[in-house]
C-alpha cells in the first residue's frame, strides 16, 4: 500500500479507462464483489448499488455487494433499487475475480472484507476523501468530487451503460446526501448539471427528500430531544471559533427502541449553532467506543483533526473512532482543534 495520489484530470481519466478495461475484459460469469464503508451513508450505498445495477445491465450474473457489520441498511435507504444485490459480509465471495470499493478512505473502513478484496486480481477504489491513504490496484480518487457518486457515474458512462431510473435514483441519493441537499460548498454548477441529468433519467427529488431527509420515527424525535438537552457550547474551543458538542448513550437508544443509525441525521440540527464553527457528535458503538462525527462551517479543517485521531474525511466533514468516556473523547477533539 502506498500513499494517496493527487488527482488531476489526466490521471483520473487514465484510471477510469483502466477500470473500464478491467470490467469489460471479464467474462460475464465472473464473480464481482462490491463493498462500501462500515455504517454506509447515502453516497456509499447509492454509489455501490448504482454500479452493481450497471454491471447487471452489462450481463454480469454474479454481482454481490456488502459492507462490514453491523450489516443493517438504514431505514432511510430502504427504498433504493438494487438492495437484492446485498449479502452479509460472511457471505461475500472470498476470491472474487474483480473487487470494487466505494467511499472508503482506508482499508480499515472496510473491516473484515479487506481480505477478500485483497485476493482479487483487480481492486478498483472509488473515493473522494482527501485523506485517502492509497490502496487498491486501480484508484479513481478525486478529493474535489462532491460525492463518490460523481466518480461512479463517470465509470458507468465509460462502460457505455445508459443511466436508467433505478441507477439514477441511487446516484441522486449519493449526490444529495453528500451535498447536504445541495446546501454545501460542494454544490457546483457541475453538480447541479449532474443532478438535472439524473432527474431527467427518472430520479424523483421530492421522494428522495421525503424518505432520506424528512422522515423519522416519533421515538427518534424524542431521542433527539434528549441529545439536544445535553448539548454543550464551548466558545473558546478551536482558537475561539467555538465548538458545539453532543452525544447519545446506548441506554437511550434502547429506551427509545432506536438503532444508532438514526443519530446520523442529528448532526444536521447540532451544527446549526450560530456560535460554533465546529460541531461534534458522539454516537455509541460499544462500551467505551464512539463513532465521532465532525462538521465545520468553514473556518476549521476538521479532516486534519480526524486524521490526527485515526480517522479521515473532508475539510468540512470528517470523523473517527474514539475510545474512553465522553469527556476523554471531547478532550482529544479540543486538543487537536487548538493545534489546527
Amino acid at each position: 500500500m502506498t500513499g494517496p495520489a493527487t488527482a488531476t484530470s489526466e490521471s483520473l481519466e487514465v484510471e477510469l479507462v483502466r477500470a473500464a478495461r478491467a470490467v469489460t475484459e471479464l467474462p460475464r460469469d465472473a464473480t464481482v464483489l462490491l463493498t462500501c464503508h462500515v455504517g454506509p451513508d447515502g453516497d456509499a450505498l447509492g454509489s455501490m448499488l448504482a454500479f452493481g445495477l450497471a454491471l447487471r445491465r452489462l450481463g454480469f450474473a454474479d454481482v454481490r455487494a456488502s459492507f462490514p457489520e453491523p450489516f443493517d441498511v438504514p431505514d432511510a435507504f430502504s427504498f433504493l433499487p438494487g438492495l437484492d444485490l446485498l449479502v452479509a459480509p460472511a457471505e461475500a465471495p472470498p476470491r472474487p475475480a474483480l473487487a470494487v470499493s466505494f467511499d472508503a478512505a482506508s482499508p480499515t473502513r472496510l473491516a473484515g472484507l479487506t481480505d477478500a478484496l485483497g485476493r482479487a486480481p483487480t481492486w478498483i477504489v472509488l473515493d473522494h476523501h482527501a485523506s485517502n491513504v492509497g490502496f487498491g490496484s486501480v484508484r479513481i480518487l478525486d478529493p474535489d468530487a462532491a460525492a463518490t457518486a460523481v466518480l461512479a457515474v463517470g465509470l458507468i458512462d465509460r462502460l457505455g451503460v445508459d443511466v436508467d431510473r433505478d441507477i439514477a435514483t441511487c446516484l441522486y441519493v449519493g449526490l444529495a446526501t453528500d451535498t447536504g441537499s445541495f446546501k454545501f460548498d460542494a454544490t457546483t454548477p457541475e453538480v447541479l448539471r449532474l443532478a438535472s441529468r439524473l432527474v431527467e433519467a427518472g430520479a424523483r427529488p421530492a421522494e428522495v427528500a421525503r424518505r432520506v431527509f424528512d422522515t423519522r420515527p416519533f421515538a427518534a424525535i424524542r431521542l433527539l430531544g434528549d441529545v439536544l438537552d445535553r448539548a454543550e457550547l464551548d466558545p473558546a474551543a478551536a482558537g475561539g471559533r467555538g465548538l458545539v458538542s453532543a452525544y447519545a448513550t446506548r441506554a437511550e437508544l434502547e429506551h427509545h427502541g432506536q438503532s444508532a443509525q438514526v443519530l446520523e441525521s442529528f448532526m444536521d440540527v447540532i451544527r446549526t449553532a450560530a456560535e460554533a464553527d465546529v460541531a461534534c457528535l458522539l454516537k455509541p458503538v460499544a462500551e467505551g467506543e464512539w463513532s465521532v462525527s465532525l462538521r465545520s462551517r468553514g473556518g476549521t479543517d476538521v479532516s486534519a483533526v480526524a486524521v490526527a485521531l485515526g480517522g479521515g474525511g473532508h475539510r468540512l466533514a470528517a470523523g473517527f473512532t474514539g475510545a474512553g468516556d465522553v469527556a476523554d473523547v471531547l478532550a482529544s477533539v479540543r486538543a487537536e482543534l487548538d493545534r489546527s
